[in-house]
């Protein structure tokens, strides 16, 4: 049986249209975004992307600077609204311990942008869904917290372009 998830938002305001912000972040290369942080090891390269990432069901491993690995699974894509991915096969440190983990992007109008909404939810293998709602609560929020603002100025940098 998994454990009930445990999940961390966080948001940002982008300063473009949702459409041109879910063209941006979506397909980017999480190698330039996903730096180590405390216990999460950077996301060094991705390999063996199917498709542009942009329809359900293609899938991409990302290789992590401790050596493990974790594979992403499109799940949702409803553009310009919403984009979600799955995350299984988890390898070293983390592979022990978390089941699956779910990535969902939501992308709200305002005026002059648009509001980011980045959830992740870990699922924790058996008896150990307690460690896994430690990670989450004492470092993930913190992680996405560091990482949202360079996702916002790669939207603010391509839009300048």
């Amino acid at each position: 049986m998994v454990s009930r998830g445990s999940s961390s938002t966080v948001t940002g305001i982008a300063p473009a249209a949702p459409g041109r912000t879910f063209g941006i972040l979506t397909p980017s290369d999480p190698s330039r975004f996903y730096p180590k942080f405390r216990v999460i090891p950077a996301t060094v390269r991705v390999e063996g992307q199917t498709g542009a990432w942009d329809a359900v069901g293609q899938t991409r491993i990302l290789r992590l600077s401790d050596g493990s690995s974790v594979r992403e699974t499109t799940t949702d894509v409803e553009r310009p609204g919403f984009f979600a991915y799955e995350l299984t096969e988890f390898t070293k440190v983390f592979g022990p311990i978390i089941h699956h983990a779910r990535a969902e992007w939501r992308f709200e109008a305002i005026e002059g942008g648009t509001v980011i909404s980045w959830t992740y939810t870990f699922f924790g293998k058996p008896g150990r869904g307690w460690i896994v709602s430690l990670i989450v609560n004492l470092i993930w929020a913190a992680y996405m917290r560091q990482v949202m603002p360079g996702l916002v100025a790669e939207v603010e940098r391509v839009t300048a372009a």
